[in-house]
C-alpha cells in the first residue's frame, strides 16, 4: 500500500513537471516567433521609409543636368501575309545633382549624383493592301503596344541593398526607438495571448546601446534574442535581447488549476492512506486491549470460582459439616467470592450502560466530605492489611454538591483503590479539598512510582492498563478510570491527573458547586 501511495504521488509529480516543461517549450516557441516577427517588421519599416523618401526625391529632382538618348529598332516583313512588324526600344539616360542627406557620400560634397534610366518599348504591326495593278493602295495598322519603363522587382532588391548599406552608417538610436519596440512587442505578445512583464535591450556586437527598457539586465545565458537589421547575407551588428523576470510565476500560473487539482487528489490519497494506517493501528491496539481485558476478566473470575469450588468440597466433608465454626467460615467465603464476581459483572454492565447513555443518575444534594469518608471506609480493610495510611485535608467550604451519591462514592473508591494498588507495600495517600472558581476541587495524591506522559494520555481510556511486566501482578480490567471519567462528565465536571516518574501521582476531580 505504501508503494502504491508513493507511486501515485510520484506520477502526479512527474506529470506536473512534464506540464511545466511543455508549457515552457510552448512559451519559448511563441517568444521566438514574436522576436523574429518584430525584427522583420522593424527592418521592413526602415526600408519602406527609405523607399518612400527615394520616390519623393525622384519626383522632385527637376530637369536633368545631362541626358543621353538611345533608340534601337528593327522591321520585319512577312511576304505571305503582307504584314510588317515594327519594334523600337528607346532609352533615356539622365544625370541629376541632388542635395540630400539620404545619399550623403561622406566626402563633404553638397550634392550627390543620381543617374536615372527611362525606357519605352513600342511594337506596331501594319498590313499593306495592293490593287489589281499591283500598286499599294493602303497601310492599315493592326496592333500597337507601348510599354514605359518602371522600377522592376529586381531594381527594388538592388535599391534595398543600397539602402541597407547606407543605414549601417546611421546610429542605432536614430534607426529605432524604445517606443517602437514596446508597441511592436506588446502587439505581438497580445496576439499570442502572452500576458507577462518583460524587459528588453538592443546590443551592438555584445555592447549595450541606449535602446533598452528601464529594468533590463544583461544575461549571457539569456535564450531570447534575435538579430536586428540583417544584410542580404544574414549578418548583423545588432541584436535584440528580451528577458522575463516573472517567467517561473507565469508558467506555474498557466497550470495552476491543473496543479491544484492534482495536489488535492494527491492529498486525498495521502489522507486515505493515513486514515487507513491509523484505523489499522487503532484496531490492532483495540484487539490487544480486548485480549488483555478477557485475560484479566478470566483471571478475576477464576480465583473466586476456585475458592468457591474448594469451599463446596470442604462443606461436603462430614467432619466439616459437624463443625459449626468451620461451616460458617466456608459459607461466608462462598458469599464473599460470589459478591466479588457480582461486582465485576456490575462494573462491566455499568460501563456498557454509560456507553449507550442508558445510566440513570439520581442526584441529590450531599456534602462531598461525607462521600470521601464513605469511600475511605470502603478501602480501609485493604489499607489496613498493607500497613499504609490515608490522610485527609478537607478545607473546602462550601462542600455541598448535587450528585449521585452512589456513583460519586464509586468514583472516589476507584481512584483510592488505584492509589493503593500501584503504591506498593505501604501506600501513603493524601486527600485534599478546596474551592476554586465556583467549583469544588478534590485532589487525591499518592507517593507511588508515578506515570510517564504517554501513560497519562491514555489512563482514562476504556480497557487501558499500564504495562508492568506480568499482566496479572496487579488486579483489574482497565474499566475503573474510564468509569470515573464518564461519571464526572455526566455531572458537568472534569477529571485529570498529574504525574511524574518516581514522584507519585495526583488525581483531580472538579465539580460545580450548588
Amino acid at each position: 500500500m505504501s508503494l502504491a501511495l508513493i507511486g501515485a504521488i510520484s506520477v502526479q509529480g512527474y506529470w506536473i513537471k512534464q506540464s511545466i516543461t511543455l508549457k515552457e517549450d510552448q512559451f519559448n516557441n511563441a517568444v521566438s516567433d514574436v522576436l523574429i516577427e518584430t525584427s522583420q517588421k522593424i527592418a521592413q519599416r526602415e526600408v519602406s521609409d527609405y523607399y518612400e523618401e527615394f520616390l519623393k526625391l525622384k519626383d522632385s529632382v527637376g530637369n536633368p543636368d545631362k541626358a543621353h538618348y538611345k533608340n534601337f529598332f528593327f522591321f520585319d516583313k512577312d511576304l505571305n501575309t503582307n504584314e510588317t512588324t515594327f519594334y523600337a526600344h528607346e532609352i533615356l539616360e539622365q544625370d541629376y545633382s541632388v542635395a540630400n542627406k539620404m545619399f550623403d557620400n561622406g566626402f563633404g560634397r553638397d550634392s550627390s549624383l543620381i543617374r536615372a534610366y527611362v525606357s519605352e518599348r513600342t511594337k506596331m504591326v501594319y498590313r499593306e493592301d495592293f490593287g489589281i495593278d499591283g500598286k499599294r493602295t493602303t497601310i492599315t495598322p493592326i496592333t500597337k503596344l507601348a510599354i514605359s519603363g518602371k522600377l522592376t522587382e529586381y531594381d527594388r532588391v538592388i535599391l534595398e541593398d543600397v539602402l541597407k548599406e547606407r543605414a549601417r552608417l546611421v546610429p542605432i538610436h536614430e534607426r529605432i526607438s524604445v517606443q517602437e519596440l514596446v508597441l511592436a512587442l506588446d502587439r505581438a505578445f497580445e496576439l499570442r495571448g502572452i500576458d507577462i512583464d518583460y524587459e528588453f535591450g538592443v546590443y551592438s556586437n555584445q555592447l549595450p546601446t541606449k535602446i533598452k527598457s528601464s529594468g533590463f539586465e544583461y544575461s549571457s545565458v539569456n535564450p531570447y534574442k534575435v538579430p536586428l537589421f540583417t544584410d542580404n547575407e544574414g549578418n548583423s551588428d545588432f541584436s535584440l535581447h528580451v528577458t522575463f523576470p516573472q517567467k517561473s510565476t507565469f508558467l506555474w500560473r498557466s497550470i495552476l488549476g491543473t496543479a491544484v487539482l492534482s495536489g488535492v487528489f494527491s492529498l486525498l490519497i495521502l489522507l486515505v492512506f493515513v486514515s487507513a494506517i491509523y484505523q489499522w493501528i487503532k484496531q490492532k491496539k483495540l484487539s490487544e486491549i480486548k485480549s488483555d481485558f478477557i485475560n484479566n476478566m478470566t483471571h478475576e473470575f477464576k480465583t473466586p470460582i476456585a475458592t468457591i469450588n474448594l469451599a463446596v468440597e470442604a462443606l461436603r466433608n462430614p467432619k466439616i459439616a459437624g463443625d459449626a465454626e468451620k461451616f460458617a467460615r466456608y459459607t461466608q467465603m462462598i458469599k464473599e467470592e460470589n459478591k466479588r464476581m457480582n461486582e465485576q459483572v456490575e462494573n462491566v454492565l455499568q460501563i456498557s450502560k454509560l456507553d449507550k447513555n442508558q445510566l440513570d443518575l439520581i442526584r441529590q444534594e450531599v456534602d462531598f466530605h461525607d462521600v470521601i469518608e464513605d469511600a475511605i471506609a470502603a478501602v480501609s480493610l485493604i489499607l489496613d492489611n498493607s500497613g499504609g495510611y490515608i490522610h485527609t485535608h478537607l478545607s473546602a467550604n462550601p462542600s455541598v454538591v448535587s450528585v449521585s451519591e452512589m456513583h460519586m462514592t464509586n468514583v472516589v473508591v476507584n481512584i483510592l483503590e488505584n492509589a493503593v494498588k500501584y503504591s506498593g507495600e505501604s501506600p501513603k495517600i493524601d486527600v485534599y479539598t478546596q474551592n476554586k472558581g465556583g467549583k469544588l476541587l478534590i485532589s487525591i495524591k499518592d507517593q507511588g512510582p508515578g506515570m510517564s506522559k504517554q501513560v497519562l494520555k491514555q489512563i482514562f481510556e476504556k480497557f487501558y492498563r499500564e504495562p508492568t511486566g506480568d499482566i496479572h501482578n496487579i488486579k483489574g480490567h482497565g474499566l475503573g478510570l474510564a468509569y470515573v471519567k464518564k461519571i464526572v462528565e455526566l455531572h458537568k465536571g472534569q477529571v485529570y491527573a498529574e504525574s511524574e516518574k518516581g514522584k507519585g501521582s495526583t488525581f483531580h476531580v472538579e465539580l460545580p458547586l450548588n
